[in-house]
């Protein structure tokens, strides 16, 4: 049967149907009306590692460890985590836990979890990149886990942070579709689902027996408003209370309001252009200058990757459509971040002679045509972005078409290696390059959980080695000095062009705190009344 998606179910006008467990709560209670700028594609919390699912998801599931605000893990599910030898951990598990139907919390649950994730069908993000270690899973007993890996894994804390728990009595034989429909969509977390009207709008209500304790808010209006404009008149007009990804050309105006507060801090949120490095024959949107497809993709020659390189000015992406809300870099990880390496910040100027220098070397003195891809309602100013590098592209020679559209259409395509340039990004949000350098640049290996979002399919042997190396290294030096090897060889290789970090910015009226997360979720439970 062909899968659902989320907005199928909500546009065929379907209730959730964990709105049928949900308590009866008093009517005083408080309501949050928060409005977020990327759409949520799937309830389901395995089926696609992308932050706007996994901060949905973080309102309704809880994982054995959480990251806190800064990334760094911290106890969830699981109370406490020891490695007992080089390669088994064990965990003991918080008691008297229970899902949204009263089902109790165990062991049991944690390998059924690790079950099936790698049998989620048709994902185009594998949670398999924080669960590919793991070879088994031993239950001691109902508080007692043992997780066996592939030897020494100093980063299996961080990884599970990153990984929802289910239970194998409520989510046995669940699909991607049970979820969206909302029949299993019952997790531990602080809240639960009641009701969805529409793909715009999700409710949820508190979920009183929550293990971390009750949230302030006995309901939440989660409201999906990917017009950046939209969102900014809806909290002006006090429609909504909250929102994320404030349009950077609305910050000084919301910085004048005395009606309204803002949350900030520096992002792990990496914005980069990907390649087609699959095909050896034509790339599906490369031509020459007459519209004829090229015989060999030019996008496997270093070369004119180096070149679309030097020719992207990222000073004048953050200054121009950024406006100074951004900083430019060329690895995964900013300056103090675990993993940066100083020899490549800052990234280099633009040098448009260089790229059609390097374009005349590798056999296109008169250039090519390509088109880049890009969604238009993800990340702040990213068909602006698109824009702005297609025309850079275009001024060396590089004749560059824009297609750019909804996420939840480009992510599917891209994923399918359908383009041969485009957008994207990966949020650090484990707090060091590891997990995205496994997920972004490994080669793609689905058993192994490498490569999960690697839709370029760029593969470079040395690479894997060093970076596989990385992930077993028990030495906190040795292990950031494997992975700065790693990201200098991927940047020699010109396997993918970073730009820019994000800033990240919420705003809210006044009567409201929020605590700002560097992995840039917008989660609920982070929003507290003011007094």
């Amino acid at each position: 049967m062909k899968m659902k998606t989320l907005k199928a179910m909500l546009l065929a006008g379907g209730v959730f149907g964990a709105g049928a467990i949900a308590a009866a709560m008093p009517a005083t209670a408080q309501t949050l009306r928060m409005a977020v700028g990327a759409q949520v594609t799937s309830l389901d919390p395995h089926y696609h590692n992308i932050s706007p699912n996994n901060a949905f998801a973080a309102a309704i599931f809880s994982n054995l460890l959480e990251m806190d605000p800064n990334s760094r893990p911290v106890a969830a599910l699981a109370e406490s985590w020891r490695p007992i030898s080089e390669d088994v951990w064990e965990l003991k598990l918080r008691e008297g836990v229970r899902f949204h139907d009263g089902t109790p919390f165990t062991a049991e649950d944690v390998a059924f979890t690790f079950e099936r994730i790698p049998q989620v069908q048709n994902s185009p993000g594998s949670f398999r990149t924080y669960t590919h270690a793991v070879t088994a899973v031993e239950v001691v007993d109902p508080l007692t886990v043992r997780l066996r890996t592939r030897g020494p894994d100093p980063n299996l804390p961080a990884n599970l942070s990153q990984v929802p728990m289910l239970s194998r009595t409520i989510h046995a034989g669940a699909s991607t579709e049970d979820f969206n429909s909302g029949r299993v969509a019952i997790g531990t977390g602080p809240y639960r689902i009641t009701g969805g009207r529409s793909v715009d709008r999700m409710d949820l209500e508190r979920n009183d027996s929550y293990w971390g304790g009750a949230e302030p808010w006995q309901k939440v209006e989660y409201r999906i408003v990917t017009n950046a404009a939209a969102r900014t008149a809806s909290l002006l007009a006090g429609d909504v209370d909250f929102i994320d990804q404030v349009p950077t050309a609305d910050l000084e105006r919301l910085r004048r309001d005395s009606n309204i507060r803002l949350s900030e801090v520096d992002s792990l949120r990496l914005v980069y252009f990907h390649f087609d490095h699959m095909r050896d024959g034509p790339s599906p949107f490369i031509t020459d200058n007459a519209g004829q497809p090229l015989p060999r993709n030019p996008l496997r020659d270093l070369r004119v990757r180096q070149a679309l390189a030097h020719a992207i000015d990222r000073r004048a992406i953050v200054e121009r459509v950024m406006e100074g809300n951004a900083a430019a870099i060329n690895q995964f990880m900013p300056p103090g971040a675990f993993g940066h390496v100083s020899e490549l910040h800052p990234p280099p100027p633009a040098d448009p002679e260089a790229a059609r220098r390097l374009l005349a070397e590798a056999g296109y003195p008169e250039g090519f045509r390509i088109t880049l891809h890009g969604p238009n309602d993800r990340y702040p100013n990213d068909a602006r972005i698109v824009q702005a590098v297609a025309q850079m592209w275009s001024r060396v020679g590089v004749r560059t078409a824009v297609d750019v559209q909804p996420f939840s259409s480009f992510v599917t395509r891209a994923s399918r290696q359908e383009f041969s340039s485009f957008l994207v990004s990966w949020g650090s949000s484990t707090g060091e390059p590891s997990a995205g350098m496994r997920s972004v640049l490994a080669t793609y290996n689905r058993e192994r959980g490498m490569g999960s979002v690697n839709r370029g399919r760029y593969s470079n042997p040395e690479f894997d080695a060093i970076l596989t190396r990385a992930m077993r290294e028990l030495d906190s030096e040795k292990r950031e000095g494997l992975l700065q090897d790693a990201m200098r060889l991927a940047i020699r290789d010109q396997a993918i062009i970073p730009t820019h970090v994000q800033r990240n910015v919420w705003a809210m009226r006044n009567g409201f705190n929020h605590t700002p997360r560097t992995d840039e979720r917008t989660r609920p439970q982070d929003v507290r009344p003011a007094n």
